[in-house]
């Protein structure tokens, strides 16, 4: 049981700013008000989820909107931040649901992301919308079935995770308030591609990763039952 719940706990994260921020946890965490506990944080994603699609429906009409859409991007970097960290210092025991909730609210996360852009883009690009939504949802998919075969869980690839994703939304939101929507129209099939490619090079090594870990298995197994029938025939 303990080896389980180990698993469900376990991430793996390599971006830029995982040293930075694992400091920033030690410092903030004991400092966290007691009626605020790891539950709340997790939920309240829905409260950002909701925002981002209200705020991005109100930007259609006036894109200084996209101000408040990045506000519930830096609200849900710190409640997504903080809550399995608080969970752990204050020994919850929330492991099984802090996981299955955390991870299921980060993709709504995404989802409402993408459709607060749908009210500003033009329909048009509708459609690359889709084929991001797509290819990064692939990314999660991949993620979460590699952990399934190795019991680990990698949150970052290439030294980018989803820190640098949410200051990348920043940055979008920023640009479209200042230069409109054309150039962001106009990326959205280069981000998809990139994004493919990124999900191929990830499924390609972590399938390679997962037959050498079974042909290892294999050979052990066999080396096993090479002894075993040597045994049973010297007696």
């Amino acid at each position: 049981m303990q080896r389980e719940q180990h698993a469900l706990a376990t991430k793996s994260s390599s971006s830029l700013l995982s040293p930075l921020e694992r400091r920033l946890a030690r410092r903030v965490v004991p400092h966290i008000p007691a009626w605020l506990e790891t539950h709340h944080l997790t939920l309240l994603t829905l409260a950002w989820c909701a925002g981002l699609v209200l705020f991005g429906s109100l930007a259609a009409r006036d894109l200084r909107w996209l101000w408040a859409s990045s506000l519930m991007v830096v609200m849900h970097y710190l409640t997504d931040f903080f809550d399995g960290k608080v969970g752990k210092y204050r020994d919850t025991g929330l492991v099984r649901w802090g996981f299955y909730m955390d991870h299921l609210l980060d993709f709504f996360f995404l989802c409402a992301v993408l459709a607060g852009y749908s009210f500003v883009l033009p329909a048009s690009s509708h459609f690359h919308l889709f084929l991001v939504l797509s290819v990064f949802g692939g990314l999660v998919l991949n993620s979460f079935l590699a952990f399934t075969a190795t019991g680990r869980l990698h949150i970052s690839h290439m030294k980018l995770g989803p820190t640098e994703f949410r200051i990348a939304l920043v940055v979008i939101n920023a640009l479209v308030v200042f230069y409109g929507t054309r150039r962001m129209a106009k990326a959205l099939p280069f981000v998809a591609a990139g994004g493919l490619v990124m999900l191929c090079a990830l499924v390609f090594r972590t399938q390679r990763e997962l037959w050498w870990r079974d042909m290892e298995h294999k050979q052990r197994a066999d080396r096993a039952r090479a002894v075993l029938v040597a045994q049973e025939e010297a007696a």
